[in-house]
């Protein structure tokens, strides 16, 4: 949180299981309160290891709703959070 905003970092996410750890490792927690991953539908462990890695807001989607969907939900959930500041 900076200056009372509630900081918000969605990862949509499609066979990202290669690269999330990494990217999530990226993360800068000393000023971020959300994770969200949305999952679109992976046919590999993004789901399983986005648990794994302890991120609390993780969204699979039961059917590929495309990028521009996936984005949609991530926002959504974002809202939902009361998010001020969405990356």
């Amino acid at each position: 949180m900076i200056n009372n905003k509630v900081i918000t970092v969605v990862l949509p996410a499609y066979n990202a299981e290669k690269t999330l750890e990494m990217t999530y490792r990226e993360i800068p927690f000393d000023i971020v309160d959300h994770v969200i991953l949305v999952d679109d539908r992976s046919r590999d462990k993004t789901g399983e290891l986005a648990r794994e890695l302890g991120i609390r807001h993780v969204i699979e989607h039961a059917e590929n709703k495309g990028y521009g969907g996936n984005q949609k939900t991530c926002y959504d959930k974002a809202l939902e959070l009361q998010s001020d500041i969405v990356v």
